[in-house]
């Protein structure tokens, strides 16, 4: 499937060599790091590593504790946190929404960002201490949370702050970290150029969490996944070129305006990775078919919710018309994406769009 050109990025994004070769070196010379024996004692050591080049990659001052990933971490993070309440944001991924329970719900304005005269409000009207949780970067949108006016808030409360960073680049600053303000954050490996099934989540004070016994400092039980960890650590040494992606996008998005297309939240800040689009006439399940025939591999939504096309969340929560929103597609950029490949997914999407205005074609009535 070499001519093929992927655009799924914020699904799961390829291995990078270097997390590839990693993996590939610790199953070679695998032992359980609990195991007392040298072989043991060299696997710590190994996962130990690699717990040290992740708060580095990610500048983070405080504790790293494995996971299978991000889900987990959130759920960990959720459900584990020493406090009174909990809050999250409406348009969160489907991972913090199913731990929630009965959470409040903060709501966003038509940009997708979180209204902070409502979690002011929110906040004072609480328990305390509350646990917000809130996304770095929305997955279907690339919209980015203020982090830093969020924290202020939440602090001010005697709350604690909780990021899922999934989406997030380690060496992401534009001056808004979650690393510089956050109690809790969740970050993937698969997201950034590692294996699947490994993640973390980064606490900047244990006392914050119940622990629950077993591995990982007593907050995770289960063999610790060694070749994962390292794969991880690794990948964040690879170098992402963020300000290109921005460039590609801004790129992809004039054409797509061009070509009578509307840009999600074109007016927020957003992720240079991240992206959501409406080709006006076309349903989503259209235009993934359409894409897919072409060679393009585009979503409808997050990966979680993309296979059942349910309506978006996301979107019903910024205001926009279920009627518009299932007319809307994911596009995400990741290390490997070229100026040629952004450029023939723009032809492809001006041909569908015209195609699409002159009427559907018999199959494309029946789905």
């Amino acid at each position: 499937m070499s001519d093929r050109r992927y655009f799924d990025h914020a699904a799961t994004t390829p291995m990078v060599p270097a997390a590839r070769d990693a993996v590939i070196a610790a199953i070679g010379d695998w032992a359980n790091p609990s195991s007392p024996h040298g072989e043991g004692r060299a696997a710590r050591a190994a996962i130990e590593a690699a717990r040290a080049a992740i708060a580095r990659g990610y500048g983070w001052p405080g504790e790293v504790i494995f996971t299978s990933g991000a889900t987990e971490a959130i759920a960990i993070g959720i459900g584990r946190a020493q406090v009174a309440s909990r809050m999250v944001g409406a348009t969160e991924h489907d991972a913090v929404l199913r731990v929630a329970g009965d959470a409040v719900r903060l709501r966003v304005d038509p940009d997708g960002e979180i209204d902070l005269d409502v979690l002011t409000e929110e906040l004072a009207r609480a328990t305390a201490p509350a646990l917000v949780c809130v996304q770095w970067g929305n997955s279907e949108t690339g919209v980015l949370q203020p982090i830093a006016a969020i924290a202020e808030r939440v602090k001010a409360a005697g709350g604690v702050l909780f990021v899922d960073a999934a989406q997030m680049p380690a060496h992401w600053d534009d001056g808004d970290r979650p690393q510089d303000h956050a109690d809790l954050i969740a970050v993937s490996a698969h997201k950034r150029g590692g294996p699947p099934g490994v993640g973390a989540l980064l606490v900047r004070d244990l006392a914050q969490l119940l622990p629950s016994g077993g591995q990982e400092r007593g907050y995770r039980g289960g063999t610790e996944n060694v070749p994962g960890a390292v794969g991880f650590a690794a990948a964040l040494d690879a170098p992402e070129d963020l300000d290109m992606m921005a460039e590609l996008r801004e790129r992809m998005e004039d054409a797509i305006v061009e070509a009578g297309g509307e840009v999600i939240a074109e007016e927020a800040r957003r992720s240079p990775l991240v992206g959501a689009y409406r080709m006006p006439g076309a349903k989503a399940a259209v235009q993934l078919i359409r894409f897919d025939v072409a060679g393009f591999a585009v979503s409808a939504g997050s990966a979680c919710s993309s296979g059942s096309m349910r309506p978006s969340h996301v979107l019903a929560h910024m205001g926009i018309d279920a009627d518009l929103a299932d007319e809307v597609i994911r596009i995400s950029f990741g290390r490997p994406t070229t100026a040629e490949d952004v450029d023939a997914l723009v032809a492809t999407w001006t041909t569908i769009a015209e195609e699409i205005a002159h009427g559907p074609t018999a199959g494309e009535m029946i789905a």
